[in-house]
């Protein structure tokens, strides 16, 4: 099951109480305070694990606590700490803190981190300090003190965590348009394909092998359809899965079979990546013309090509199902992801963040 998308509540372990105990050996008069401090409780971290793609384990286990510290005992001894809690979530996982709702602001969201990258361990709840035992208390005026402190509590938050899947390449379009069948031809992929909208329900991810040792990760993302920023559809619960991609291919039904017109399907998926985040339409892009095979209008190509060409976005007619010009797209998506790449590494070179270690 692919969950993208889940809210757990976590505690952090509380301290300890500090101890009030005094020295009672028989020939030690006067012997003082010994009560030693509590330990402090475990803190909840969240780390990005390689091994993981989906949040299903968070959609039916929601609440997490860390060991709470155990007590200070007499003789100066100090209590345990507690253990720290550590929850793993798939690389491209985004923690959010989940504010109390309040009229002024119903439930606002903060950003804790965005694990994009394997081993990012960010905290979420610190653990409470121990208390200080009574020996903490001692002085030459108060030398039997008879105060111990509690242990403070930890902290409790309500957390959203929110999946963006980490891909190369990833594809949008209308339902139908062919996006399954093409990532399941160039790649071991096995989406459902049927004849009937919103058979993709799940991104599902790809690696596409080319000559040379040459790989890129391509992304079929669920059909989105007009209002898709709004959530219609499937809407923006699979929007947020290309917003890590490198390059967007827009493939786009030519066949004539859906009854929509090609060139108004691109316009409003470009206009729905906008609407949900201007940052996406600036992103390289490619257009591809899926089912030639069944082109029934020879003017749409042209048609749709001088489109694209208004937003500086080739076109590469192909045909998913019978493999026609699929090694050309490919070719053309890994020439645009190495100068995206290149791209890149020039803007880091100018704001100067590049190690040359």
């Amino acid at each position: 099951m692919f969950v993208d998308e889940v809210d757990i509540r976590v505690s952090a372990g509380d301290g300890g109480r500090g101890c009030m105990s005094f020295r009672r050996e028989k020939f030690v008069p006067r012997g003082g305070p010994d009560g030693g401090d509590g330990g402090t409780g475990g803190s909840v971290y969240i780390v990005a694990s390689a091994h993981l793609n989906t949040l299903v384990t968070y959609r039916f286990h929601p609440e997490f606590h860390a060991a709470r510290g155990t007590h200070g005992q007499g003789s100066n001894r100090t209590g345990h700490d507690g253990d720290d809690l550590v929850l793993e979530v798939p690389i491209g996982t985004v923690v959010y803190e989940r504010a109390e709702a309040s009229e002024a602001d119903p439930g606002a969201l903060r950003l804790v981190g965005d694990l994009a990258r394997a081993d990012q361990r960010p905290l979420v709840a610190r653990g409470g300090h121990g208390g200080r035992g009574n020996a903490r208390f001692a002085t030459s005026t108060n030398r039997a003190p008879r105060r111990a402190e509690p242990g403070l509590e930890g902290e409790r938050k309500t957390l959203a965590l929110q999946l963006k899947l980490i891909a190369d390449v990833g594809l949008v379009g209308f339902p139908n348009a062919g996006k399954s069948t093409l990532i399941s031809r160039v790649s071991s992929a096995h989406p459902k394909i049927a004849d009937y909208p919103f058979t993709t329900l799940t991104p599902h991810l790809g690696v596409v092998s080319l000559s040379d040792d040459r790989s890129f990760v391509m992304a079929d993302v669920p059909g989105l359809i007009k209002g898709a920023h709004a959530g219609q559809g499937l809407g923006d619960r699979f929007l947020r899965h290309v917003e890590r991609t490198k390059l967007l291919v827009h493939l786009v039904d030519v066949s004539g079979a859906s009854g929509r017109d090609a060139v108004a399907d691109f316009e409003t998926i470009r206009r729905e990546l906008s609407l949900f985040d201007e940052a996406l339409v600036r992103k390289p892009q490619l257009g591809v013309a899926n089912k030639i095979d069944a082109l029934d209008d020879p003017a749409l190509l042209p048609r749709l090509e001088r489109r694209m060409r208004d937003f500086s976005i080739p076109l590469f007619p192909i045909s998913a199902v019978t493999g026609q010009g699929v090694p050309a797209l490919l070719e053309a998506i890994w020439s645009a992801l190495d100068a995206a790449k290149a791209k890149t590494t020039e803007d880091a070179l100018v704001a100067g963040t590049t190690s040359f270690e």
